[in-house]
């Protein structure tokens, strides 16, 4: 069902950063664990890894802020961070969460990072329980968030930023796949919490019902930028990062998955990769990839997609 990456492929993915070797190790040539932490361990001190850890400040902050700038900011760089794969417990990483969990507001377990707002946010609070879990950040603030997510899901099963303050009832593409990557991290503390299972589960089910991109009332394309590989996500829900986070999770096989796995392969291009279509405009600290051109992390990303497909279809 999935094309297995050819050796030039490998060889193209192995010859990039370190944040790239280390997940082509261990996610498509099944390294021996040792080797794979050996490359991962040079995320901090080489290439983008390095470059983005070398920008924190003396007070502990990225670009002076928390939630802003975009996309230079606290919050934004560990979230970059995170899917480099920066080694959890990492100090400079540790002492950034603190800063952000502290600087938030609390209301009943959820968080804001805005001052003018009177009420959490599902993004946010899911973005701060993401880094939380990953990075290791021990704090009884980050189970209340987590409780906060679970109590937070809507009927349709996903999350939306806007309910809390605007009532709003369908689920955010947006918010949802930050609150199931949120989830996701905090299943890993918690192998045996039930809860987070079934909210997952659900989660998962509203955006088969969407096929991953489309309109649950009339199956048209709700955005196109859904449609088009981007990297780094950001905020942003595109059905790439979607199928990602499907095989992160080694979710069983859905026949809904074919739709956007079709998009996904028209996105090959003919030398064998995926490119970056769309950059979310915002100042950065420096361009990993140009858009347009041949992508390895999107190649990187798409090739477990189908390497899991391949398992998971059976």
């Amino acid at each position: 069902m999935g094309a297995a990456p050819d050796e030039s492929t490998i060889q193209w993915l192995l010859s990039g950063d370190a944040s790239i070797r280390w997940q082509t190790m261990r996610d498509l040539l099944d390294a021996p664990p040792e080797a794979v932490a050996e490359e991962r361990s040079r995320v901090a001190t080489t290439g983008w890894g390095e470059r983005l850890l070398n920008e924190q400040d003396p007070a502990g902050t990225w670009a002076g802020g928390l939630y802003g700038p975009k996309w230079t900011s606290t919050t934004y760089t560990l979230l970059l961070l995170r899917r480099c794969g920066l080694l959890p417990r990492t100090p400079a990483a540790l002492r950034g969460v603190e800063l952000v969990w502290d600087g938030a507001r609390f209301f009943g377990g959820g968080l804001t990072p805005a001052r003018s707002i009177e009420a959490p946010e599902a993004c946010a609070t899911s973005m701060y329980v993401a880094l939380a879990r990953y990075f290791g950040y021990q704090d009884d603030r980050v189970d209340a968030a987590v409780d906060w997510l679970l109590a937070n899901q809507l009927d349709d099963g996903g999350w939306n930023c806007r309910t809390v303050r605007f009532g709003d009832s369908h689920s955010s593409f947006h918010t949802s796949i930050s609150a199931l990557e949120a989830l996701a991290e905090a299943l890993s503390v918690e192998p045996a919490n039930a809860d987070i299972v079934a909210a997952m589960a659900r989660g998962r089910e509203f955006f088969l019902a969407h096929r991953l991109y489309r309109s649950h009332r009339d199956g048209s394309v709700v955005h196109p930028v859904f449609t088009k590989l981007s990297f780094p996500p950001r905020w942003h829900y595109d059905l790439l990062r979607g199928l990602d986070y499907f095989q992160l999770t080694d979710a069983p096989w859905d026949e809904r998955f074919r739709d956007p796995l079709d998009v996904l392969r028209d996105r090959r291009r003919e030398d064998a990769t995926w490119p970056v279509q769309h950059k979310h405009s915002g100042k950065v600290w420096f361009n990993m990839e140009q858009t347009g051109g041949p992508s390895r992390w999107n190649t990187l990303r798409a090739l477990r997609v189908l390497r899991w497909v391949n398992e998971a279809a059976g």
